[in-house]
């Protein structure tokens, strides 16, 4: 009989694990597939590792540097292309994917017109911010705490506000320093095991894309030998059904087949005795 234990699985099964914030940081691809093909951003290799991305405006800059300090993605805008960011914003080498992958999206997405469809009177725009996504989810608000923070129900995910002066200038130097702060791990608090740091300016819509995901209680995919071993007490892990189809999947299929059904040209007439002669001709 195969074991009932979820972890004494194969550790390349696929398993749906929660919370996502405890589930290691995935497969990035989603991310570098994202940014490959969003319209006009310019893509390049340094040191055979390290990533940067473009925006076609100039103004805004992905960096996913494999062997720097925090590794993972550090991304940055500035109004003046050649000026000082106006902000940076940094997701360390084990911040879940899915996190990143929310913040680009709505990045790539709203920046054409400079993120008008998501502000105030935009088509996009929901008023819904960082703090009232950890409220609906009733992650609690820690009195007295400096900076300020509120974390998960389970205690091993924390968002933190710093409250007080501090120069813009700084936490663009030091991600540390920043006025937002995600964070998780068996003690997210003092010893995390990631990190996502968010400067003063970054917008609010771009901050709350990833704190939905962040606070989203449902579980995420991942291959079994890829949740750290020290959050493996913390997590529920549920074996994938291989046997039904996936809903995601199959959904796409059939978005698929109703485009092709939609642009699918007329059938072709038989051809007559002239077209038939005809297409011995070379074709280009």
């Amino acid at each position: 009989m195969p074991s009932p234990d979820p972890l004494a699985l194969d550790p390349i099964s696929d398993v749906l694990v929660s919370p996502g914030y405890l589930a290691g940081p995935g497969d990035s691809r989603s991310i570098f597939s994202a940014l490959d093909i969003a319209p006009g951003w310019t893509k390049a290799i340094a040191f055979g590792t390290d990533t940067y991305y473009t925006s076609p405006c100039q103004r805004v800059r992905v960096a996913n540097a494999v062997e720097s300090f925090y590794g993972g993605w550090t991304i940055s805008y500035a109004e003046d292309p050649l000026g000082v960011p106006d902000w940076i914003t940094t997701f360390d080498r084990n911040t879940p994917h899915e996190i990143v992958a929310a913040f680009t999206k709505t990045l790539v997405d709203g920046l054409h017109n400079n993120f008008a469809d998501y502000l105030s009177g935009g088509r996009h725009y929901t008023g819904i911010s960082p703090a009232s996504l950890t409220a609906q989810h009733r992650w609690e608000p820690v009195q007295g705490s400096r900076p300020f923070r509120t974390v998960s129900p389970d205690g091993h995910a924390a968002y933190q506000m710093r409250v007080g002066w501090l120069h813009e200038y700084d936490e663009l130097l030091t991600p540390e320093k920043s006025t937002w702060r995600m964070s998780a791990g068996t003690d997210p608090v003092y010893t995390p095991s990631w990190q996502a740091f968010f400067s003063r300016y970054t917008p609010q819509h771009l901050i709350a894309a990833s704190t939905a995901v962040f606070t989203d209680p449902t579980p995420v995919p991942r291959a079994l030998g890829h949740i750290p071993n020290r959050h493996r007490s913390l997590v529920s892990v549920t074996p994938v059904d291989t046997t039904k189809p996936d809903p995601r999947a199959a959904a796409a299929l059939a978005r698929s087949t109703r485009a092709q059904a939609i642009h699918a040209p007329p059938p072709l007439a038989p051809p007559t005795p002239l077209a038939m002669h005809a297409g011995s001709r070379r074709q280009r």
